[in-house]
């Protein structure tokens, strides 16, 4: 899956709608368009593409980081986070609002094909957003109602993000690293706030997922200051680049007294809540919960698919996977129990299992780099374009595995500064048999989210408004899509086991389907969805209770991927049928690329209009 700072990428379009000369000569070196084409009606809109993305990233110092834009004429964001004060959120959402007044101001049809994609994807976003700030919580940027969980929260995002994209080149990088540690604790008392608005509101968290946090909140302020990812990065890469000064200390010192203290004010206001907290794990029991689901489930799917409609999709491919992977198991002579007990057997294997030891988890990761750079070579025969940018592969920091997604990608810097990387959650390698691993490193990495969306940054020509928007279902989608083209040029040919866990991976995608609605349509408990995945798929229950907590505070994302995969393999079916012979495999992976991220609507109307009938 793409990180949460990903997601929210787009959310940050909620900024102001202010310019400056600086900004745009920031915009146009990341490969904004110098100069808009004549019309008048293009002029206008390539010239308020520019104003908002300008000011998205003038308005979020963290941002402006994530992409590598914190030098130069803006270094100053490397001294503060983002302000997620309700404050600040008012006012974007006003703005915001008028943003897209303007947006809408403009007639459509003057644009120019390539600006009739932008705008489409644009408003949908307006669009959908707009319905979201209709609920009294949860912000309406971004479909999860709850400001402060497992996977929310500064206490879970804020101290990776200063170890893996703060840079430390100098003196004053270190200054500024100890001054977004200070303004850390000052953003978690902003959250506790809004948290607390929430609860008034009538949305607290589930019992489980209030647990959950407290256990990954107890982490983080239960280690002594000197051994905290927070200081040891900072003293790490101080002496790395012989920068003089006892920063360690002068981190610690922070944590003393005002993180580690900011963090335990927000686990006291959750512990406030917990006595009155229910179990049921769905939105439907919250205030407008039922609408809530299906806002995010547009959202997220940028579909219009109701409820019942993506359950019924759910069990039908379950079914259909399911089938599949019977025969498969079968020929590997696998042949009693259920084919979620057979996987579950061969996930035991102790054949495919790593020891759950430091060392195993390196030689593990050395295998990923092995399964990528083997899919790389194989990819100029399927793609015209191929991502400038490399990709790592990192560890879950130990920190917040234990709520964490089982993997995700992160996006490259802008400016090349930092890679693309991929991270896989090793808190457990019982989690991870091997014959898991190839198809989680397609999904994450080659040709998967490393490709799509290191490729549309890389976009020459395009608003860098359009090279930080994304759709979950469109990413999410290609994923799979990434997953499944690996099996078709040959990657399990000599690896039967291997391809097993392809199927799996589909089907679990598509158990998501029926999970994610029947938790929050259909009112299932979080056990009735842990035992229905477990039961189908195999997998550990440890690891698929962090999944189904997942769903639990994001209602609907779930639901992106395979709505998103069903579509681009729908899309590409098509284009064969109406150009028999003329289809070009590459041609149709670089025209749905170089799209950048957009709505399913807008990608279904451009591949159709590639192969006109």
């Amino acid at each position: 899956m793409m990180d949460r700072r990903r997601l929210l990428m787009t959310a940050a379009l909620g900024g102001a709608f202010a310019t400056s000369g600086a900004a745009r000569a920031l915009a146009q070196a990341a490969g904004a368009p110098a100069a808009a084409p004549a019309g008048p009606a293009s002029t206008q809109f390539l010239a308020l593409l520019d104003k908002i993305a300008q000011e998205m990233i003038l308005s979020d110092p963290e941002t402006l980081t994530a992409l590598g834009m914190d030098r130069g004429p803006m270094a100053a964001a490397r001294f503060k986070l983002s302000d997620r004060s309700q404050a600040k959120i008012d006012a974007d959402k006003a703005k915001f609002n008028e943003g897209m007044a303007a947006v809408k101001a403009i007639d459509k049809a003057q644009l120019t094909a390539t600006e009739q994609t932008y705008y489409d994807s644009l408003e949908f976003f307006g669009d959908t957003v707009q319905e979201g700030y209709a609920f009294p919580y949860g912000g309406g940027m971004f479909p999860s109602p709850y400001t402060v969980s497992q996977l929310g929260g500064s206490y879970q995002q804020i101290p990776d993000f200063l170890d893996s994209q703060h840079r430390i080149e100098a003196a004053d990088d270190a200054d500024a690293y100890l001054s977004r540690l200070s303004d850390f604790a000052k953003g978690l008392d902003a959250e506790r706030e809004r948290m607390q608005a929430d609860f008034a509101a009538g949305a607290v968290p589930p019992d489980f997922v209030i647990d959950r946090t407290l256990t990954q909140m107890a982490a983080i302020t239960g280690m002594a200051p000197a051994d905290s990812v927070m200081s040891e990065s900072v003293a790490r890469r101080t002496a790395e680049k012989n920068i003089p000064g006892d920063w360690a200390a002068k981190a610690q010192a922070i944590l003393t007294a005002e993180v580690y203290p900011a963090i335990q004010r927000q686990a006291e206001a959750l512990k406030t809540v917990r006595p009155g907290a229910t179990h049921d794990g769905g939105v439907w029991r919250l205030p407008q919960g039922e609408d809530y689901y299906r806002f995010g489930l547009k959202y997220f799917t940028t579909s219009s698919m109701t409820p019942d409609e993506v359950h019924q999709m759910g069990l039908e491919q379950v079914a259909d996977i399911s089938a599949r992977a019977d025969a498969l198991l079968k020929a590997q002579g696998m042949t009693q129990g259920t084919v979620g007990e057979r996987i579950a057997a061969l996930g035991k294997d102790p054949r495919f299992v790593y020891p759950n030891t430091d060392e195993a988890k390196d030689e593990l990761i050395q295998e990923l780099n092995a399964q990528m750079v083997a899919m790389q070579a194989r990819m100029p025969d399927y793609f015209g374009r191929l991502p400038k940018s490399p990709c790592d592969i990192k560890r879950v920091p130990k920190a917040t595995e234990a709520g964490a997604p089982g993997g995700y990608y992160q996006s490259p810097a802008l400016d090349g500064s930092r890679p693309g990387a991929y991270y896989i959650n090793l808190r457990d390698t019982a989690e991870w048999p091997k014959w898991t691993l190839p198809t989680l490193t397609y999904h994450e990495a080659v040709p998967g989210h490393h490709f799509q969306i290191a490729l549309q940054q890389e976009q020459p020509d395009t608003p860098l408004l359009m090279k930080v928007m994304g759709f979950s279902a469109y990413s999410e989608g290609w994923g799979l899509y990434a997953e499944q083209l690996a099996d078709e040029i040959g990657a399990y040919e000599n690896d039967p086991f291997g391809q097993i866990g392809y199927l799996q991976s589909l089907m679990f995608r598509a158990a998501r389907l029926v999970v994610d609605s029947g938790l929050h349509h259909k009112r299932w408990s979080r056990e009735q969805g842990i035992r229905y995945m477990v039961d189908t798929l195999g997998d550990q229950e440890s690891s698929i209770a962090t999944e189904v907590e997942r769903y639990c505070v994001w209602p609907g994302q779930a639901s992106s991927y395979k709505v998103g995969h069903t579509t681009w393999v729908k899309l590409r079916e098509d284009a064969k049928k109406r150009l028999g012979d003329r289809f070009d495999i590459k041609g149709f992976h670089d025209t749905g690329l170089n799209l950048g991220g957009v709505p399913l609507t807008v990608l279904e109307r451009t591949m159709n209009a590639w192969t006109p009938a």
